[in-house]
């Protein structure tokens, strides 16, 4: 079986320096992923078009990233079943709040999954973890990278316990 792919939709190339820590991620993984500029506002029958046929061109999950009036990933939500997770874009204007609450505030029907203000990396790991449902082999990578971020911790409080206890 071959594994779904990623979608990460950025409503502006100005996001790339968030959005580009989520393509990262997945890739590391072992995720296929394809990044688009695509915008609900300035291209909006062009973000319908790649939410209807997202399912049938192989993709799992869309991870949409936009700021201010973050409507980016509602709007690829409404045209398409896949899962939608948003991440909020922090901009100048309110330091993010408005695009998480763009994001975040869906109506009941078209559910949209919202990481933190750029949390693009946790989009990544949801993607990851939403994909790895179906696929045993990504599940398995991601147990051990969980494995390795507790093993970590642990060196972290041992190096602070020697260096307090003398």
């Amino acid at each position: 079986m071959t594994m779904k792919k990623a979608a990460v939709i950025m409503g502006s190339d100005s996001d790339w320096p968030v959005v580009e820590k989520c393509v990262n991620q997945l890739r590391e993984l072992g995720i296929p992923v394809e990044a688009r500029v695509m915008s609900a506002h300035r291209t909006p029958e062009q973000a319908r078009e790649f939410a209807r046929d997202a399912r049938a061109n192989g993709f799992g999950v869309i991870i949409a990233a936009a700021g201010k009036a973050a409507h980016l990933a509602g709007a690829l939500a409404a045209n398409s079943t896949l899962p939608v997770i948003g991440i909020p874009i922090k901009s100048s204007t309110l330091d993010g709040l408005d695009a998480l609450l763009s994001t975040v505030q869906m109506p009941s029907g078209i559910p949209v999954a919202t990481v933190a203000i750029d949390g693009a990396q946790n989009a990544a790991l949801l993607a990851a973890e939403i994909l790895a449902a179906a696929d045993g082999d990504l599940a398995a990578k991601l147990d051990a990278m969980r494995e390795d971020m507790a093993a970590a911790t642990l060196r972290k409080d041992e190096a602070l316990q020697e260096k307090l206890n003398g």
